[in-house]
């Protein structure tokens, strides 16, 4: 009965203004849905993806001498939420025979320097703390904790893979970082 008393004018003016209202929070709520769908994906996701091994190639077994630490350079793609980056890893390498072949990562587990082979004393040195290494990665003196951190390894077609892994330094357990 009140409706009746408003004139056309001013309830055409409340039907378009509720239309408009309708309008625009159906328009707001696509937009969240929108924007809010990634957002929330990238929060859940990692929790449902599994992680792929993912192995990179180092070298052929042919071009390693046995018994002697040699010094490889694998290209290794690195991956950070989005962001895709390439690496070059370090690694040493001692073939011990034609099916064994150990590769080590090039980080001291003492502090996390580089290490060096040195062919004079036939041991691994780190420049930083004096640690020094068997050819097999046993501590032979110096502070380090543990002995040097090998990396796994698969041989395939005459092709030496390795799984790129970093470990926690200064602990006397191979920790993964």
């Amino acid at each position: 009965m009140e409706e009746a008393n408003i004139p056309i004018e001013n309830r055409t003016e409340s039907t378009r203004r509720r239309f408009l209202q309708w309008g625009t929070g159906i328009l707001t709520f696509l937009c969240g849905l929108v924007m809010g769908i990634p957002l929330i994906g990238s929060f859940v996701g990692p929790a449902f993806r599994t992680m792929k091994t993912k192995w990179i190639k180092v070298a052929e077994i042919g071009t390693l001498p046995t018994g002697q630490p040699i010094s490889l350079k694998a290209a290794d793609v690195q991956m950070d939420a989005y962001l895709q980056e390439s690496v070059i890893r370090h690694l040493w390498a001692v073939k011990n025979s034609n099916t064994e072949i150990t590769v080590f990562s090039p980080i001291c587990p003492h502090l996390g320097c580089h290490y060096n082979w040195n062919p004079t004393s036939g041991h691994f040195e780190c420049p930083c703390h004096g640690s020094v290494y068997a050819p097999d990665g046993t501590v032979l003196g110096g502070p380090a904790p543990r002995r040097l951190d090998t990396l796994p390894t698969k041989m395939e077609n005459g092709e030496i893979y390795v799984e790129w892994e970093q470990f926690k330094s200064g602990t006397p357990e191979k920790i993964p970082v």
